[in-house]
């Protein structure tokens, strides 16, 4: 797949940093906050309502698709910031061909608190 003209969107990944968060002085609890990783070209894909309903109940969730360049360091459990909104990750696939190209990562939108 030809996909670097159709990275045409630019999101943030962000990861969820707990050292990084203040220490509750009451419970000791230490909230983390979110940390951009990297800021990357992307293909940012909503599912069409045929597409949604395939998904069937237990990916109902899922509004999107979104296509970045392969990276190693992305996990399922990071998000994405795209038009100021926050997108959740529910996995990530590799390309068919080599696993090497591209990322596809079905996403909802919605508040991740960490």
């Amino acid at each position: 797949m030809a996909l670097a003209h159709k990275l045409i969107h630019r999101v943030v990944l962000q990861r969820y940093d707990r050292a990084a968060g203040t220490l509750d002085p009451e419970t000791g609890d230490r909230s983390g906050e979110w940390k951009d990783m990297a800021v990357l070209y992307a293909n940012v894909t909503p599912l069409s309502s045929r597409e949604f309903l395939q998904a069937g109940a237990t990916q109902s969730e899922v509004t999107a698709r979104i296509t970045v360049r392969y990276r190693e360091d992305i996990r399922a459990s990071d998000r994405i910031v795209f038009r100021g909104k926050i997108y959740n990750l529910h996995g990530i696939q590799p390309d068919n061909k080599s696993g090497l190209e591209y990322l596809t990562m079905p996403v909802s939108q919605g508040v991740n608190n960490g």
